[in-house]
């Protein structure tokens, strides 16, 4: 069979790891091939990955999504595509189980959009090579002989590899329906230099750099079968020349190892003992046991490994330790359960590829050969690693978030926009282009949640239109929302009685209706429970060290002439907001209640007040009874179970723990001179 010559390719996500290493060894291997790479440069993909072409007069760049009909039809027809390599995909595991809609989106929903592209231009495309994963076959037997081969059931056990085995039905379908042809490949775990660290070979090469523990999910008794970088790349440079249109190629090595052993082979390469410093964490969901692939089919094309693992290694090893930074802040990744914000280089609408389309200019600031929509945002098309978008500068914890962004050097804009106002929402995302929305804007009252009782519409306005608008937005942008919340939507009940130690859950319903600013928190808090993309933190009677705050609430107190003694949860800012910045950071989602384990009562807050800044200070109590006659709604009281925050943060004190540390311990010498 004769050898197929490409002329234009197009490659997708190759400012990624595998994409990245195949487009620089295809245009360094053939310079009479023109190679378009198409990248939305997500949080995973690096331009300096593709730096060794950008100087190569037969490379060109272009940033967008393949998720982007407009912008595919366009680059087909005018750079004459006649073969597509499609690597684009979301491929962390870990992230799938708490994102899946992305992976659906850009897995199956961009595939398909390049199919019908392909399919649109009649002819044109001769060669349309998908990449999938050997994870669509699901788990092999611990005690087969033989790997999976090409023609075996596939049976997907998560997110992510369900949507790559979706994909490729497409592709089937495609291929068979319209005679697209198609060719598909399959592949073992790939590691070396360029991998962002999410993955575990960087992930644990970079923490020994760093003198931390390696995180094994579960025992480590996983198997897996692991190829270098440039061997795959060759398997594909293969695969393009003599693959068969309509087959599927394995792409796979014999050996096996355990994550354990893996863990081990790197303690030796830095000479580290590995029971010090391997340590065991909790298994992801449906971690599969092994995976295993019959590859004859592939080396009968010609092809066959050529770097061994020992070698592989220390080469993967030596170019971590030569570029600790190409990726930058990469602590979130580090996590032993990480969860990679997805962030789209590009908007999903057809303006940004108009604007491609009709300047279709090169950047002359950059590398030659570099196509990027215009206007450009930075030099490098680069997102930065951390930009957050807050609402809420008047409020208190907004401004407090913008003075840690600033002590942290976390680069962040105020949002100009009204969040009810859609339109306003979205000038603020395109102008900012955040990594992160915090959201703390929202109407509690003034000077207190009585105002509400009063103001129903502009509390529903904020409250709950605004904030489910932020939400739907955000999501549309691929972008997580940390939206403070409030946990006053609890009342103590039989269920969790004053006293018993028993808190509230994230999972528990309110039971709270008391104040109509409840009840709209409340109503927010389970819509929002549509949106995957939403971290909600549920603050209770904030306390900040600064006690000439007209909102801290250890100054409310100490200003009433009388109070009621009930404990409470609570939550000090001064430790928890950097808490909150850490969570974005991780990218983690769903509902969490934000206070510090325990439960502490007026009385107890006072008695440390006159212990520790006025010991002339006096008050009285009242009973709630008493109290209903002096205020329009009722008043919530709780206590909430904070061991969920607990376990991410082990760090976290107790209430009362805290309040000494961050409140009265450094006010005490200021106001007892």
């Amino acid at each position: 069979m004769a050898e197929y010559k490409p002329k234009n390719i197009l490659v997708t996500g190759a400012a990624g790891f595998i994409a990245s290493h195949v487009a620089n060894r295809l245009i360094r291997n053939y310079p009479q091939y023109k190679i378009v790479v198409l990248d939305k440069l997500d949080y995973c993909s690096n331009l300096n990955n593709l730096r060794p072409s950008q100087s190569s007069p037969n490379f060109k760049f272009i940033k967008g999504n393949i998720e982007s009909a407009d912008l595919v039809n366009f680059i087909l027809l005018t750079e004459s595509i006649d073969t597509i390599m499609h690597f684009a995909a979301q491929t962390h595991v870990d992230n799938s189980f708490g994102n899946s809609f992305e992976f659906t989106k850009n897995n199956i929903y961009g595939t398909h959009v390049l199919l019908e592209a392909c399919k649109v231009t009649g002819q044109q495309i001769k060669r349309f090579i998908h990449v999938s994963t050997d994870e669509v076959y699901g788990e092999t037997d611990e005690d087969a002989l033989v790997g999976n081969h090409e023609a075996s059931q596939l049976l997907p056990t998560n997110p992510y590899s369900a949507t790559k085995a979706g994909a490729e039905m497409l592709v089937m379908a495609y291929g068979r329906s319209y005679g697209l042809p198609v060719i598909t490949t399959r592949g073992n775990n790939v590691y070396g230099p360029n991998q962002f660290p999410e993955k575990m070979i960087p992930k644990f090469i970079l923490l020994a750099m760093r003198g931390e523990s390696l995180p094994i999910h579960g025992d480590g008794s996983n198997v897996r079968s692991y190829l270098y970088c440039e061997d795959v790349a060759e398997a594909f440079e293969t695969i393009l020349h003599k693959g068969e249109v309509g087959h599927v190629y394995n792409i796979g090595t014999d050996k096996e190892r355990t994550v354990l052993d893996v863990a081990k082979d790197i303690c030796r390469l830095f000479s580290l003992e590995a029971d010090q410093a391997i340590k065991f964490v909790e298994n992801r969901p449906f971690n599969d046991q092994r995976y295993f692939l019959d590859h004859q089919k592939l080396k009968n094309l010609g092809w066959s490994e050529r770097t061994t693992w020992v070698e592989g290694l220390k080469k993967t090893m030596e170019w971590y330790l030569s570029n600790p930074d190409w990726w930058g802040d990469v602590s979130g990744a580090l996590l032993p359960h990480p969860r990679m914000l997805m962030m789209p280089g590009s908007e999903r609408n057809a303006s940004d590829v108009g604007i491609l389309a009709a300047s279709h200019v090169e950047n002359k600031s950059s590398h030659k050969g570099m196509v990027i929509p215009v206007p450009k945002t930075n030099p490098t098309n680069q997102k930065p690693l951390l930009k957050f978008l807050i609402y809420g500068r008047t409020g208190w914890i907004g401004g407090l978030l913008g003075k840690l962004c600033e002590k942290q050097e976390i680069p962040f804009e105020y949002g100009k926009g009204r969040l009810q106002e859609r339109s306003q929402v979205l000038a603020d995302i395109q102008s900012v282009r955040p990594t992160h929305v915090l959201n703390a804007a929202g109407v509690t009252g003034r000077p207190n949640v009585d105002w509400c009782e009063s103001h129903k519409p502009e509390t529903i306005l904020t409250n709950v239109v605004g904030t489910l608008t932020l939400a739907d937005v955000c999501r549309e942008h691929g972008l997580l929302m940390v939206n403070f919340a409030t946990g006053c939507i609890f009342e103590y009940d039989d269920a969790h009685p004053l006293g018993s130690g028993i808190g509230f859950k994230e999972e528990d319903k309110p039971n709270f209706i008391g104040s109509f600013y409840s009840k709209t928190k409340a109503m927010v808090e389970e819509l929002l429970n549509e949106y995957d993309n939403v971290c909600t933190l549920r603050v209770r009677m904030p306390i900040s060290s600064d006690l000439s705050n007209p909102r801290n609430f250890i100054t409310k107190i100490a200003k009433y002439d009388k109070v009621v003694n009930i404990p409470n949860s609570m939550t000090i800012l001064d430790e928890l907001l950097p808490i909150s910045i850490e969570m974005a950071k991780r990218n983690l989602r769903g509902i969490w209640n934000f206070t510090n384990p325990g439960v502490v009562s007026h009385n107890e807050i006072l008695e440390m007040y006159k212990k520790n800044i006025n010991p002339n200070f006096k008050w009285v109590n009242f009973t709630l009874d008493e109290q209903a006659k002096v205020i329009v709604a009722p008043r919530s009281n709780n206590e909430m179970d904070a061991s969920k925050l607990k376990n991410e943060f082990p760090e976290l004190l107790s209430i009362k723990e805290s309040l000494v540390k961050y409140v009265f311990e450094p006010n005490k010498k200021s106001f007892t001179a």
